[in-house]
């Protein structure tokens, strides 16, 4: 798929302890956590070079230079490959290293994601942005992120992924009030994050893909903090209306949320359905 040439880099915050996943976290960064064969970082950067985007950041937490290895040439199981004449998986390997250019970012304070996104500042410098969050899985024809791409290129400004989420859900997610423009593309007026049902101006949330545009660093650096120090995204793509086009993208494709335990395991079962009807 060609990528318009207006977003070029992407970042992914992939920092945290992962303590919903202990004990396994306490050696293995959540990222790396399996879905079948691949870990959820694969997923991530498979998505955005599928979109044609390469140039990636990743934000991560200090000790995981594992997760950034992955996508590392491993001689010496490479080594191992060529000398069994393993060609499949060889080409395997080889695929994944060839996938993106990786720049880690260490992310030393767990300051939430607009802090983290804030951090690879000098990274994207002067130029709209692809974010993507690794926890939210999204299998569909056309990458979610490329779709969010087209939003983006018709309309300008900042998109955000977005789906219906069951009534239960919605103090646990950022909730978008928008005005439908067909084509599932609405003209955002207002974000909240984690509101009461009562509250809460619609069902339908933002999922873990963006679009931003480089504003969005100044809004992030002289926004406020919550109780806890955490800098939200939120607050700040809700700056941006009225200042610039803000719009929310209900994506084509099945979502699953993969970081609670129960949200991985039930990405593993759609994952091992999925390739057994495809095989």
């Amino acid at each position: 798929m060609c990528m318009p040439q207006s977003v070029r880099k992407a970042v992914i915050p992939a920092a945290g302890l992962g303590t919903r996943f202990l004990p396994i976290t306490s050696a293995v960064p959540k990222p790396l956590l399996p879905v079948i064969d691949r870990p959820l970082i694969h997923y991530a950067v498979a998505e955005l070079a599928a979109a044609g985007i390469h140039d990636i950041a990743m934000v991560l937490s200090p000790g995981f230079e594992a997760v950034a290895g992955y996508f590392e040439p491993n001689q010496t199981l490479m080594g191992a490959l060529e000398e069994r004449g393993d060609e499949e998986r060889l080409a395997q390997l080889k695929a994944i290293n060839d996938m993106a250019e990786i720049t880690v970012i260490e992310q030393t304070e767990a300051r939430g994601l607009g802090h983290a996104i804030l951090m690879a500042r000098n990274f994207i410098g002067d130029e709209p942005f692809a974010v993507l969050l690794p926890d939210d899985l999204i299998w569909s024809a056309a990458p979610a992120i490329a779709q969010l791409l087209g939003v983006s290129e018709e309309h300008g400004g900042s998109v955000l992924a977005a789906k219906r989420v069951a009534r239960e859900a919605i103090p646990s997610l950022g909730i978008i009030d928008a005005d439908p423009m067909g084509n599932d593309v609405h003209r955002v007026r207002g974000l909240i994050e984690k509101p009461s049902i009562e509250e809460a101006p619609s069902d339908l949330a933002i999922i873990g893909r963006y679009i931003l545009t480089p504003g969005v660093f100044d809004r992030i650096e002289h926004g406020p903090a919550g109780a806890l120090g955490e800098i939200q995204v939120t607050d700040a793509i809700a700056a941006a209306i009225g200042v610039e086009p803000v719009h929310a993208c209900e994506f084509e494709g099945d979502h699953i949320d993969a970081g609670t335990p129960p949200g991985l395991f039930a990405a593993n079962v759609y994952e091992e359905r999925r390739r057994a009807m495809a095989s």
